[in-house]
């Protein structure tokens, strides 16, 4: 077997990076291109790119005299709950590097184009999530099932404050996708919904799915 080194652009004059991405836009037959779209189509990365110019793609596609695009159909809640699975699945905090099409719908550069940075962009998602937070002291209870007073989808916010207090790791069996990739979490109704549990912070928890399944809907506890 040959061992080879993958091409090193570091030397590549930047008109040559300038006239590749001109011409992604002439194969694609438009006057623009996003990153995804570079990135599938292109010679280099668009991170070559927005390195080389120490500039955010927009700007990139501006001095290469294209017109400048944005995801305008995607919505923040869209990016916040995209956000979510990503870090669900690793485990911890992603990073830019993390955002391959394997693991997120969005590219890290729609994130960072659309909020100015991809460090703003996460201070926006947190502050969406922390704005959340509501009901967190009430204790987990049995109620008069036919008098819920919340509805039985944990959505995507909520599912993240539980994980996040639960430092993203299983409340059973201590494992987390940080250490262990093939686990994947979800998040339970201690008391379960149909025995009168309702969907609040202090009645949810952290479970690997497989432990999830297991405990379907039965108490966490025996009653005696």
């Amino acid at each position: 077997m040959r061992f080879e080194l993958e091409p090193h652009h570091r030397n590549t004059p930047s008109e040559e990076l300038l006239f590749d991405l001109r011409q992604v836009a002439v194969r694609l037959g438009k006057t623009s291109v996003t990153i995804d779209e570079y990135n599938e189509c292109g010679q280099f990365h668009s991170t070559t790119l927005t390195r080389r110019f120490k500039r955010p793609w927009l700007q990139v596609l501006e001095i290469a005299g294209l017109t400048k695009t944005r995801n305008l159909n995607i919505s923040k809640e869209e990016l916040f709950n995209n956000l979510v699975d990503v870090w669900t699945k690793l485990g911890r905090q992603p990073k830019y590097q993390d955002f391959t099409s394997q693991i997120s719908k969005y590219s890290a550069g729609t994130y960072e184009n659309r909020f100015g940075g991809w460090r703003k962009a996460l201070e926006a998602f947190v502050a969406w999530a922390n704005a959340g937070k509501t009901q967190t002291d009430e204790p987990p209870r049995r109620q008069n099932i036919s008098h819920h007073r919340t509805l039985r989808r944990i959505n995507y916010r909520l599912r993240f404050l539980v994980m996040r207090r639960d430092n993203f790791k299983c409340r059973i069996t201590g494992r987390s996708p940080a250490t262990d990739p093939n686990v994947i979490l979800e998040v339970d109704h201690i008391v379960p919904w149909d025995k009168g549990g309702e969907t609040v912070i202090a009645n949810l928890q952290t479970l690997a799915k497989e432990i999830n399944i297991g405990k379907s809907n039965l108490e966490m506890h025996a009653s005696d």
